[in-house]
């Protein structure tokens, strides 16, 4: 998944070892997987060069789901051009 993290949010994640995210759309943080019980555990943080992104590696809990459509991932879907049609393909259910 690709989310936003603001300095709350990721000394949350730091202090507690569950990712934490920032919503822009509800300026308020959240605790992924607080309501459906699919919370991230932290095992390892990285940062890029430039030190403006950050990667997690986490293990999820409960039913393995990271996506609020229920799924493993949230890229689910392969854009498709084919033949001048342009479509979108489930590949992971």
């Amino acid at each position: 998944m690709v989310a936003h993290m603001n300095a709350e949010a990721l000394g949350l994640t730091i202090e507690t070892g569950i990712a934490h995210y920032y919503s822009r759309s509800r300026k308020s943080l959240w605790k992924k997987g607080e309501t459906s019980g699919n919370l991230q555990s932290v095992e390892e943080i990285r940062t890029d060069c430039d030190q403006d992104a950050l990667w997690l590696k986490v293990r999820v809990a409960g039913h393995d789901a990271t996506c609020h459509t229920g799924r493993r991932s949230c890229f689910y879907r392969v854009v498709d051009a084919t033949g001048g049609v342009t479509s979108l393909n489930i590949v992971d259910t």
